[in-house]
């Protein structure tokens, strides 16, 4: 089973920036899909970003132009670079391994990591 901890959400203002990152165990990180999904209160969880194997990525629309997704498959860790910040952006964000076609995760969830954009 694959352990996920991810880190480096924080408390921003609208229109600023944030970076996460999840780090993964296990030693077939490369050949993953790999997605960032988020949870707002009182919501289901919903995916955000898809990067595959390949590096080729999707965005959902709510994201598209502000987030950017990438992986760093020596340190089995992928990212999202969060700009533009929008309060509705406010969430627990969480990674997994993903099925491309479905956006369903692999794996049980980690703890994730609370991003709040407020003024």
């Amino acid at each position: 089973q694959v352990q996920l901890v991810e880190s480096g959400g924080g408390l921003v203002q609208p229109g600023g920036s944030l970076r996460l990152s999840c780090a993964a165990s296990g030693s077939m990180f490369s050949i993953y899909a790999m997605g960032w999904y988020r949870q707002a209160p009182g919501k289901q969880r919903e995916w955000v970003a898809v990067i595959t194997s390949g590096s080729s990525t999707v965005y959902a629309d709510s994201v598209k132009g502000r987030f950017t997704i990438s992986r760093d498959n020596a340190k089995n860790t992928v990212y999202l670079q969060m700009n533009s910040l929008k309060p509705e952006d406010t969430a627990v964000y969480y990674c997994n391994g993903v099925r491309v076609v479905t956006k369903t995760a692999l794996w049980s969830w980690g703890m994730g990591t609370q991003v709040t954009v407020s003024s």
